[in-house]
C-alpha cells in the first residue's frame, strides 16, 4: 500500500489488520499554512529559530481560546496527521534501515497520527498565530495548542 506521498511499506515492516475506528470525538480547531506541499518537503523536525514562518489559523469559534496566548514565547502545537499511513506496527526509517516498533519512533506513520511542535511565537494577527518550528504538510488539521511546559526538547538528526 502507498499513498501519494510514497510511504511504501519497507521490506520486514509489520502491518496491522486495523480494528473498525471508534470515535474520540475530536474536533479540529482549525488548520495550519505551512510551505511545505508533500512530505517529502517537511523538514524531519522543525527549527523554532530559523524555520520558515508558518501560519495557524484558528476557527473563528475558538478566537476566544486565544485569549493571552501571546503571553508565552513557545507553544506546544497539536495536530492531525490526515494524510499518514496508520497500519504500521513496525517501522525501518530510511536513514539506518534498522526496524523498530512504531511506537519507539517520531514517524507521522502511526495508528493514531497526531503530531506534535514546539514552535515559536513570533506574533498574534486576530485569530491567526505567526509561528516558526513547524515540520507539517500545508493544510494539517489543527487539534490543540497549550503553552510549552519546559525550555527543551529531545532534538533528532538532520534528515539524510
Amino acid at each position: 500500500m502507498t499513498d501519494h506521498h510514497g510511504d511504501a511499506r519497507r521490506p520486514g515492516e509489520i502491518l496491522a489488520d486495523l480494528p473498525e475506528a471508534t470515535d474520540a470525538g475530536l474536533r479540529f480547531v482549525g488548520v495550519i499554512r505551512t510551505p511545505f506541499a508533500t512530505r517529502a518537503d517537511c523538514p524531519r523536525r522543525g527549527d523554532a529559530e530559523q524555520g520558515p514562518d508558518c501560519r495557524i489559523e484558528v476557527a473563528a469559534l475558538y478566537e476566544p481560546a486565544l485569549l493571552a496566548v501571546e503571553d508565552h514565547a513557545r507553544i506546544e502545537v497539536l495536530y492531525w496527521l490526515h494524510e499518514a499511513r496508520r497500519d504500521l506496527l513496525t517501522q525501518s526509517p530510511k536513514s539506518d534501515g534498522v526496524q523498530r516498533g512504531t511506537f519507539s519512533l517520531r514517524s507521522p506513520l502511526r495508528p493514531n497520527p497526531i503530531g506534535t511542535s514546539i514552535v515559536t511565537l513570533l506574533r498574534r494577527e486576530g485569530r491567526v498565530l505567526v509561528v516558526r518550528g513547524l515540520d507539517c504538510l500545508d493544510g494539517t488539521p489543527l487539534l490543540d495548542l497549550k503553552p510549552a511546559r519546559c525550555g527543551y526538547a529531545v532534538v533528532a538528526p538532520d534528515k539524510a
